[in-house]
């Protein structure tokens, strides 16, 4: 897949003759992301994503770090975090912001030692895609979490996008996507946004406990996982 999002945010950082980037969908007309979202520091951060970095402890791995603004942040507490994603456009960011351990790395196939604490940031549960590997995701990041770890992850129900009208062959959470950036297209993608009865249920069926720690009023929560 091109690394389109990688491109956008290492034109970004670098100050280039920047462009939109724009998300398309299935469901609705395309809309822009804004690339400053990936550089927000402590004052810009939603208060989810502030509770996360609070009750993220020992040993860190931040999967699908972007520009490494958690890591970062976690980085001048004297955490020891690791910061990982699959864009090599995004590692270079991250390494040049002053991220010390950024990893291209494909979280299936990451195995480099145990952690105490895995964070899933901007819905990063969603990389998932889909409820069945979900599952499929969960028994792995089970192996990389030391006794008493914890995986913190947010996400949201965004049954509202279809007004009452939910699909009945697919969940519908399980969206496609495709990123634009300067007339370049990466290939369609699904993302996995989950409610929390069946995040829940399904966390459960891997040997979960969830805990809720934070709900917003837009339907958006953190919650934590241990085993």
């Amino acid at each position: 897949m091109n690394d389109v999002l990688g491109q956008a945010i290492f034109d970004y950082y670098h100050k280039k003759a920047t462009h939109p980037l724009w998300i398309h969908n299935k469901y609705g007309i395309k809309e822009e992301m804004p690339v400053e979202t990936y550089f927000r520091d402590d004052e810009e951060m939603p208060d989810i994503e502030w509770l996360a970095l609070e009750q993220s402890r020992g040993r860190i791995l931040d999967i699908g770090a972007g520009a490494g603004s958690h890591a970062l942040l976690l980085q001048h507490q004297k955490l020891d975090v690791t910061a990982i994603d699959v864009s090599p456009l995004s590692i270079q960011v991250m390494r040049a912001r002053g991220v010390e351990q950024a990893l291209e790395a494909n979280i299936y196939k990451f195995n480099q030692g145990k952690f105490d604490t895995l964070l899933l940031l901007m819905n990063g549960i969603g990389l998932a895609a889909t409820l069945a590997d979900l599952k499929l995701l969960l028994g792995h990041l089970k192996t990389l979490i030391n006794d008493g770890g914890q995986i913190l992850f947010d996400s949201s129900d965004v049954a509202y996008l279809y007004d009452g009208n939910l699909p009945e062959d697919v969940y519908y959470g399980e969206i496609q996507y495709q990123y634009e950036y300067n007339s370049v297209k990466s290939d369609w993608f699904s993302w996995l946004y989950i409610d929390e009865n069946t995040m829940k249920t399904i966390a459960e069926e891997c040997g979960f406990i969830m805990e809720v720690l934070l709900e917003d009023e837009n339907g958006q929560y953190l919650a934590k996982l241990t085993i």
